[in-house]
C-alpha cells in the first residue's frame, strides 16, 4: 500500500544534470502505523487505517483509547485509505515508511487550502471589475447583476462573494523528487495545498483519464 500522512515542511529547488531548476515542496513523513484493517465480510468495504504522530494521553477520550488499543500507540492523526485487497502486510500494528514511495513516483497530494477569510468576486472568481469613468458610479468592484425578474431568486452554486479558501484541495498525479528515509522526509515536484506545517495526505495516483 502506498500511501502516508505527513506534514509540510515548506518548498525548494533542485538542480538536474542538465541545469534545470525544478520547484519541490518538501513533506515530514514519519513512520504511519496501521490501527485498523477494515475488511469486506466484516465492514463491506476494504480500507486501512492510519495513524500519524504522538497525542497526548490527556487528549484521548476513552474511546478512542480503546480502539487504539491493539495498535499500542495513540496517534494524533487518523485518515483511512481505501485499498483493492488486504495484503498479509497489512496488520494492526505494523508500521508504513516513506520507503514505500521511490523517486519517479506518481501521487496524489490532499490538503486543506489556505483560508483568505471572507472575498470578493473579483478575488474569489476572477470576475472582471467595472469601468471607473463614464457611467461607473463608483461600482468598480461591485458584482452586478445577479439575476433577472424570473424565477425571483438565485440559483444555487451563483458565484458571489464569501469564504475563499480553507476547503480539502487535492492536487493529482504529482511526481516524488526526493525519498530521504533517514530524514525522513518526501520531496514532491510542484506546489502542495496547505501552510506549512499543514497535514498532507499522499497517495499513489489512480488513472485519472
Amino acid at each position: 500500500m502506498k500511501a502516508l500522512i505527513t506534514r509540510k515542511v515548506g518548498m525548494t529547488s533542485t538542480i538536474a544534470e542538465d541545469g534545470t531548476v525544478s520547484a519541490v515542496t518538501l513533506l515530514s513523513a514519519s513512520p504511519c502505523v496501521i490501527t485498523q484493517v477494515k475488511t469486506l465480510d466484516k465492514d463491506g468495504y476494504m480500507s486501512v487505517q492510519l495513524g500519524f504522530e504522538e497525542a497526548k494521553e490527556q487528549n484521548v477520550n476513552k474511546a478512542q483509547v480503546g480502539h487504539l488499543k491493539p495498535a499500542g500507540v495513540l496517534p494524533k492523526i487518523i485518515r483511512e485509505f481505501r485499498v483493492p485487497e488486504i495484503t498479509e502486510d497489512l496488520k494492526v500494528g505494523e508500521k508504513i515508511n516513506p520507503e514505500v514511495f521511490s523517486v519517479g513516483d506518481t501521487i496524489d497530494a490532499t490538503g486543506t487550502s489556505k483560508g483568505k477569510g471572507w472575498a470578493g468576486t473579483i478575488k474569489r472568481h476572477n470576475f472582471h471589475r467595472q469601468r471607473k469613468t463614464h457611467g461607473g458610479k463608483g461600482n468598480t468592484r461591485k458584482v452586478g447583476s445577479i439575476g433577472s425578474m424570473y424565477p425571483q431568486h438565485i440559483f444555487k452554486g451563483k458565484k458571489m462573494a464569501g469564504q475563499m479558501g480553507d476547503e480539502q484541495v487535492t492536487v493529482k498525479n504529482l511526481k516524488v523528487a526526493i525519498v530521504d528515509t533517514d530524514k525522513n522526509l518526501i520531496g514532491v515536484f510542484g506546489a502542495v495545498p496547505g501552510p506549512r506545517k499543514g497535514i498532507v495526505v499522499i497517495k499513489e495516483a489512480v488513472n485519472h483519464g
